[in-house]
């Protein structure tokens, strides 16, 4: 833990002595960045804490770690989420996709230790490490979970999520990823996807979480073939949930009868 927060007060640039030969020097800036450092080192406690050695697959001390961006829109990306050793575990187990599009964990055939890591994605330890990370209250607020495996080009469209969704978290699991497409660019305007704030490449173990404001629109370039995601929101109500898993229930019924049909 004492390393843990010596690195924190490296990356706040806290260097005492500089701050205060500086012109304007104010004790209340110094103070400042001290409780921010501190505060960090108490996030980063919680979740050493919570995770307790008993999550496989999520690495909350990483994402304790991870430094919230807030323009132009709130949002973090913690690279190596995915334990390493259980990416392998999770590859092998991730449901067989061939259409493109969302669909719902509960219409998905997939292996043990995939249910196993959609499991943690329930345990309070990880809606807790979200709530201090976006300062958000998700008591109660319930969670809708679907997964892509294959992308088609318009899917990259630039587009904002439903007011309805208040997190959304993204955790990419394809191995490797060389194609300038498919990286998701977290954008300033809603009709420029080159006026990017953020490019996310979709490697195995990132996560990319933010909160859904009015303006947070991303997309990528087009890319074709298989791209492997889970999505998972946090909503803002039961009936939104419920509605939310029907519209994708019925898009995946609709995908698989078009697909038997060719």
């Amino acid at each position: 833990m004492k390393r843990n927060l010596e690195s924190l007060k490296r990356s706040e640039n806290l260097d005492l002595g500089v701050a205060a030969a500086s012109p304007g020097f104010r004790c209340e800036a110094i103070y400042a960045m001290v409780r921010r450092v501190e505060q960090r080192g108490d996030v980063v406690r919680h979740a050493e804490a919570e995770s307790g050695g008993n999550l496989r697959y999520l690495d909350l001390v990483a994402l304790a770690r991870a430094t919230r961006i807030d323009e132009p829109f709130p949002y973090l990306i913690v690279p190596g989420f995915l334990r390493s050793i259980g990416r392998a575990e999770l590859a092998a187990d991730f449901p067989e996709i061939r259409e493109p599009g969302s669909f719902p964990v509960g219409d998905l055939h997939s292996g043990p230790r995939f249910h196993d890591f959609l499991a943690e994605l329930q345990e309070p330890g990880f809606r807790a490490a979200i709530e201090r990370a976006f300062e958000i209250d998700l008591t109660n607020r319930p969670t809708i979970v679907t997964v892509r495996g294959q992308a088609r080009p318009r899917d990259g469209r630039i587009h904002n999520d439903s007011r309805s969704k208040l997190i959304t978290v993204l955790i990419y699991m394809n191995e490797a990823w060389e194609a300038d497409g498919g990286r998701l660019r977290l954008l300033r305007s809603p009709d420029n996807l080159e006026d990017v704030a953020a490019e996310v490449p979709p490697q195995a173990g990132t996560l990319l979480a933010f909160r859904v404001t009015d303006h947070s629109w991303h997309g990528h370039l087009p890319v074709t073939g298989p791209r492997r995601v889970v999505q998972l929101n946090w909503v803002a109500s039961a009936a939104v949930a419920r509605r939310e898993r029907a519209r994708h229930g019925f898009s995946a019924r609709v995908k698989r009868l078009t697909s038997l049909l060719r």
